[in-house]
């Protein structure tokens, strides 16, 4: 399907999505969020025939993504509670479907992430920043919350930096959102795509049902307690031992070879 505010390009395994309004530094509004959630839903099909084993997120232009659109915003006040429910409902699927994508999201993050621009970070499982990128979460200023976003945020950076910077909506640097799990590399910007290429190389490198599994096991298994999780973990290794990727994954070891998913 052709977007009109998102460019899709694939290279192999990895399929580029680029968030494609940069005269508005990326920023959202309803079609923009439809589409987001029309692409994820695509994406997940190739995923699942392994087509595509890695995403990287990026923005046109200078910004990354600066939030929500100020024409958008400004059509919310002429409506309705229900109206606004039924547009909250529709961001927060489209945020879901990103986190729920069963292959890596790398994120490349330049200029800034800003409320939804962060929250697309939060969704990621690993995000790239320059590191003269700045990050925020200004719903505050605006007289609103980031409450949709916060169910993926808080997983991230905890309810001590949630506090602070939902609070306040102050800007805080990339390193800043290194320090606090929102950021996982922080480098200069002309190093941005060497380091996100470098990520996808390790990804290509492991077996693709593996990634999936583990990024489902990362979700399953945080907040739970060790004697909580026994019976599932267990089961769980036990069936990848013996699945197919499992077998080729020793076999190759064993055979000093690289295994069969390996480019």
């Amino acid at each position: 399907m052709a977007y009109e505010f998102l460019s899709v390009r694939r290279e192999g395994a990895v399929e580029y999505l680029t968030l494609n309004r940069p005269d508005v530094r990326n920023a959202f509004n309803d079609q923009m969020i439809a589409e987001l959630a029309d692409w994820a839903s695509s994406l997940s099909e190739s995923a699942r025939r392994h087509e595509v084993r890695a995403v990287v997120l990026v923005g046109a232009g200078t910004v990354f993504c600066a939030g929500g659109d100020a024409k958008w915003l400004a059509s919310t006040i002429r409506c309705s509670e229900a109206e606004n429910l039924r547009d909250g409902q529709a961001m927060a699927a489209m945020f879901a479907a990103m986190d729920d994508l069963p292959v890596p999201l790398i994120c490349r993050i330049q200029g800034a992430a800003i409320g939804g621009g962060a929250g697309l970070a939060a969704v990621s499982d690993i995000v790239v920043a320059e590191d003269r990128a700045t990050f925020a979460f200004p719903e505050v200023k605006l007289g609103i919350v980031p409450a949709i976003i916060s169910t993926f945020v808080l997983p991230k950076i905890g309810p001590a930096a949630a506090r602070e910077l939902f609070l306040t909506g102050a800007r805080f640097p990339a390193s800043r959102a290194k320090e606090i799990g929102l950021a996982h590399a922080v480098v200069p910007a002309d190093e941005l795509d060497a380091k996100v290429a470098e990520y996808v190389r390790e990804i290509l490198t492991s077996a693709p049902e593996a990634v999936a599994a583990a990024k489902r096991l990362v979700r399953d298994v945080s907040g739970r307690l060790p004697a909580d999780a026994a019976s599932m973990t267990t089961t769980l290794i036990a069936k990848l031992r013996v699945s197919a990727e499992g077998q080729e994954g020793l076999k190759a070891f064993l055979e000093k070879r690289k295994p069969s998913w390996s480019s």
